[in-house]
C-alpha cells in the first residue's frame, strides 16, 4: 500500500519552517491573544484612511486623511476595549468561523459608530456612507486576515508535520461536519467519503467525492489511507460492528463517532453494550439457597477442589471460604487458571476476618504419585472433583485425552482419596452422562460407574456424585458465546431449531453440590432440580433483545442480528436428560433428589477400564469408542458385550 505520509524531498521542513514551528509552539494562549488584538487594531487605520480616501474628492483626500489623524488614537482605544469585551482575540484561530465572524461584524459596526461620533466631535463634515464603508472595509479585512493567518499557520504545521489521510464512512450530516472539523486539524486529512447509498456515489460533498464501499481497498491504496472513521452514529451497533470487522479484515484501523444523543447521555450506550447477566436468561427466578447445616461438613476441614480454576471449581472455592475450612487446596492443570483463582481468593481473604490456608497446586488428576503426595501432605479430608474436559465438540475430536482425564483421572483421584482416608469424595457430573451420544458424556458416565463401584467397596470414605445440566455463564455455556457473537454484530449460531437444554446459575448449582456432598452416605447419584428445559432458539432471541437489538428474520428483514442454523454437531442431542429412570427419592434438602439407577459390578467396571486402558496405550480411538459402547447405556454401537445389572 502506498504510504501517503512519507515525506517527499520538497516536504522536508526547512530551517525557517522549523524556527516558525518552534516560535508558534512556544507561544502561550495569552500571548496569542495579544497578537490577534494587535493585528485587529492595526487594521483600523488601514480601513479608516481607505474609506476616507474613497469618499473624498481626489484633491481633498490627503487633507481629509490628515484631519482625521487626531481621532485615530481614540478610535483604536475604543476598538481595543470593544474587541476585548467581545472576546475576539481569545478565539482560537482554527475556530474562526460562524459565531466568530458574527462577533467581528458586531465589532465592525461598533467601530463605524465610534468613527462617526469622533468625526462629528472633530468637526469633520463626512457623509454617513463614509463610516458605513469604514465598517464594511474593516469587516472584510479582519475576516480575510484571519483566514490567511489560519492558512499560513496550517501550512507551517503541515510542512513540518505531514497529515495522515483518512476515509470517512458515512456521507450524512455527521460525516460532513466531521470533514469541516478535520480540515483545520494539524495532522489528519479527510480524502474521500464512503457511503452505502447508491444515489450519493460520484457526488461531491464538502469538497470530497463519495464512493461505494466496494472501492475501499482501492481508495486506501490510492491515498495511502490506513484509517477509516465511521460517521454513522444512527446506525445500529451490530451494523457498525459488521462494517468495522470488514474494514479491519482489510488491515484498516477503524474508529467510530458517537451520536449526539450518546454524548449528552440521552442514549445509554454503555448499558446497551454491557453484557446482560446470564441469570436474566434463566426463565425463572434464581434461587438463593442457603447452605444451612451443610456448612458443618466443610467447617474446620481440609478441602481439596480439583479443577479449581474452572467455572464450577472456582465458584466452589468461593463458597467454601464462607464455610471456614481450615485449608483449601486448589488443584488445577492450567497455570493461568490456578494463578487467577489463587489471587482472587487471597484478595477475598484480605478483606475478611476468615483464616483459611490457601494452597495452590499445579498438577493433573491423572498423576497418581502427585495426587497421593498432595493428599498426604495436606491431610485432605474432603475432595470435590470438578476437573474434567467438558466441551463436547473438542472431546469428540480428541477422544483419547478426554477419556484419560475424565475416566482415569476420576478413578485415580477417588482411589487415592480412599487410600488416604479422606472422609468424603464428591464427583461433579453432567446431564450429558445420561444416555450419552458423545464421548464427553460417555466418559462422565463411566466416571460415575467407577465412583459407584468404589463406593460399594469403601468402608471409610463416602463417595457420591452430583449430576446437573448446563450452567449459565460457565466457560462451556452458550450464553457467553451468544453475547460475544452479538458484540461482533452477529450472526448467532444455533445447531438446530428444536434443540433445548437445562440451565441453572453457577451459584445455584454449586450451593446444591455442596449440600448434596454433605448429605451423601455412599454411592448416591444426586440430581438437581433444573426446572424446565429452555429452547436454545428462544435463548438466542432473548440474548439479542436483551442487548437492545432486534432479530433479523423473514418477519423482520430490517432487524439487527440474524440467527443462523448451522446443523447438529457430532455427538449432539436435541435434548438432555437428568436421570436414567424416573425413580427419584427426595432428600432432606429441597431441589436435591437421589436417583435410583442400576450400576455395574466390579468385574464389569474392571473389564471396561481394561479395554479403555488398552485403547489408550495403543492410541486407538476406534477401540476406545467400542469399549465405551459395551457398558454405557444407549451409547451408539453395534457391540453389546456388557449390560448393566
Amino acid at each position: 500500500m502506498a504510504d501517503h505520509n512519507q515525506n517527499r524531498p520538497d516536504d522536508i521542513p526547512s530551517g525557517a519552517v522549523q524556527r516558525a514551528l518552534s516560535v508558534l509552539s512556544g507561544l502561550s494562549r495569552k500571548q496569542k491573544s495579544w497578537i490577534f488584538l494587535a493585528v485587529d487594531l492595526g487594521l483600523i487605520p488601514l480601513a479608516l484612511f481607505t474609506a476616507y480616501a474613497v469618499q473624498s474628492l481626489p484633491a481633498s483626500a490627503p487633507e481629509t486623511m490628515i484631519r482625521a489623524e487626531p481621532i485615530l488614537p481614540f478610535l483604536m482605544l475604543i476598538g481595543a476595549g470593544l474587541s476585548w469585551a467581545l472576546g475576539i482575540p481569545q478565539i482560537v484561530l482554527n475556530d474562526y468561523e460562524g459565531r466568530a465572524i458574527w462577533l467581528t461584524a458586531i465589532f465592525a459596526v461598533g467601530l463605524g459608530l465610534a468613527a462617526a461620533g469622533l468625526s462629528w466631535l472633530a468637526g469633520l463634515a463626512l457623509p454617513l456612507g463614509t463610516h458605513v464603508m469604514f465598517a464594511t472595509l474593516y469587516l472584510l479585512l479582519a475576516v480575510v486576515t484571519r483566514v490567511l493567518l489560519r492558512r499560513l499557520v496550517m501550512a507551517i504545521y503541515r510542512r513540518g508535520r505531514p497529515r495522515r489521510p483518512v476515509l470517512i464512512y458515512g456521507a450524512g450530516t455527521t460525516g460532513s461536519q466531521l470533514v469541516r472539523a478535520l480540515r483545520a486539524h494539524e495532522s489528519i486529512e479527510p480524502v474521500a467519503f464512503i457511503d452505502d447509498n447508491v444515489a450519493l456515489h460520484g457526488v461531491l460533498l464538502s469538497g470530497l467525492p463519495v464512493h461505494s464501499p466496494t472501492r475501499i481497498a482501492d481508495l486506501a491504496e490510492k491515498y495511502g489511507a490506513r484509517r477509516v472513521l465511521l460517521a454513522m452514529p444512527s446506525a445500529s451497533q451490530p451494523r457498525q460492528a459488521q462494517i468495522a470487522r470488514r474494514l479491519q479484515d482489510m488491515g484498516l484501523e477503524v474508529q467510530a463517532l458517537p451520536s449526539f444523543a450518546q454524548l449528552i447521555g440521552e442514549e445509554e450506550l454503555l448499558d446497551k453494550l454491557k453484557p446482560v447477566a446470564p441469570q436474566r436468561f434463566l426463565g425463572r427466578d434464581s434461587r438463593a439457597v442457603p447452605l444451612g447445616d451443610a456448612l458443618s461438613a466443610y467447617r474446620g476441614r481440609v478441602v481439596l477442589v480439583s479443577g479449581a480454576g474452572g467455572s464450577i471449581g472456582s465458584e466452589l472455592c468461593r463458597q467454601l471460604l464462607t464455610c471456614r475450612p481450615a485449608r483449601l487446596v486448589l488443584f488445577e492443570l492450567s497455570e493461568l487458571a490456578l494463578y487467577n483463582i489463587d489471587q482472587e481468593l487471597t484478595q477475598l481473604l484480605e478483606n475478611t476476618d476468615l483464616k483459611v490456608d490457601i494452597v495452590p497446586v499445579l498438577g493433573s488428576v491423572t498423576d497418581a504419585r502427585q495426587v497421593r503426595r498432595v493428599l498426604a501432605e495436606n491431610a485432605v479430608q474432603v475432595v470435590l472433583h470438578a476437573a474434567a474436559y467438558k466441551h463436547v465438540p473438542l472431546v469428540e475430536a480428541n477422544p483419547l485425552p478426554g477419556l484419560a482425564n475424565n475416566v482415569f483421572g476420576t478413578r485415580t483421584l477417588a482411589m487415592e482419596a480412599i487410600a488416604a482416608g479422606v472422609e468424603r469424595f464428591i464427583l461433579v457430573s453432567s446431564d450429558k452422562a445420561v444416555r450419552p451420544a458423545n464421548v464427553m458424556g460417555a466418559s462422565k458416565r463411566i466416571a460415575e460407574l467407577v465412583v459407584q463401584d468404589l463406593a460399594t467397596r469403601s468402608s471409610g470414605t463416602i463417595l457420591a456424585m452430583v449430576r446437573f445440566g448446563n450452567v449459565l455463564g460457565s466457560s462451556g455455556s452458550v450464553v457467553p458465546l451468544f453475547q460475544e457473537q452479538v458484540s461482533r454484530g452477529g450472526p448467532l449460531t444455533v445447531t438446530h431449531p428444536e434443540v433445548e437444554r437445562f440451565f441453572m446459575t453457577i451459584r445455584e448449582a454449586v450451593t446444591l453440590v455442596l449440600k448434596a456432598g454433605a448429605a451423601g452416605s455412599g454411592g448416591e447419584v444426586f440430581v438437581l432440580d433444573m426446572g424446565k428445559p429452555v429452547p436454545i432458539m428462544k435463548l438466542a432471541r432473548q440474548v439479542i433483545e436483551r442487548a437492545g437489538y432486534s432479530v433479523r428474520d423473514d418477519a423482520n428483514p430490517e432487524g439487527d442480528i440474524e440467527i443462523v442454523i448451522t446443523g447438529m454437531r457430532p455427538g449432539e442431542k436435541l435434548s438432555e436428560e437428568l436421570t436414567l429412570t424416573d425413580d427419584l427419592v427426595g432428600t432432606r434438602y429441597q431441589k436435591i433428589f437421589w436417583a435410583r439407577e442400576d450400576r455395574l459390578s466390579e468385574l464389569q467396571v474392571a473389564a471396561v477400564l481394561r479395554r479403555l486402558r488398552q485403547a489408550l496405550a495403543a492410541g486407538d480411538a476406534v477401540a476406545a469408542r467400542e469399549a465405551l459402547s459395551t457398558c454405557v447405556e444407549d451409547y451408539p454401537t453395534d457391540d453389546a458385550d456388557c449390560r448393566t445389572s
